[in-house]
């Protein structure tokens, strides 16, 4: 069993910055790949990024990204903590969400899992509400 817990959502204005994390307990953390999603009020959950389990000795490289939050948001993980985090810059109205971690259900995956569906154990999410 693996338990995430997120923390570090909150208000901010447009513009500002806010840096997610997610805490793993239980069992292996460092040969998945962590995933964040978000679920904005009415609309479906989506993908933000992804971290690779190998730190990018693999082909895909190290993290991936939507394309919405491409060179605003940063995905890292601290495998020697169990924790990953989002740090999200430049923040939009549109970035309002719940933000919720993840772990990829397979071990050392050697592509990009962007479906919710690729994820096993998820955390209880951390709301991120961006003021225009």
């Amino acid at each position: 069993q693996v338990q995430l817990v997120e923390s570090g959502g909150g208000l901010v204005q447009a513009g500002g910055s806010l840096r997610l994390s997610c805490a793993a307990s239980g069992r292996t953390f460092s040969g998945y790949d962590m995933g964040w999603f978000r679920q904005a009020q009415g609309k479906e959950r989506e993908f933000v990024a992804a971290i690779s389990w190998s730190g990018g000795s693999w082909s895909g490289g190290s993290a991936y990204y939507t394309d919405s939050v491409k060179g605003r948001f940063t995905i890292s993980r601290d495998n020697a903590k169990n924790t990953v985090y989002l740090q999200m810059n430049s923040l939009k109205p549109e970035d309002t969400a719940a933000y919720y971690c993840a772990r990829d259900r397979i071990p050392r995956r050697q592509t990009w899992a962007t479906s919710g569906d690729d994820y096993d154990y998820w955390g209880q999410g951390t709301q991120v509400t961006v003021s225009s």
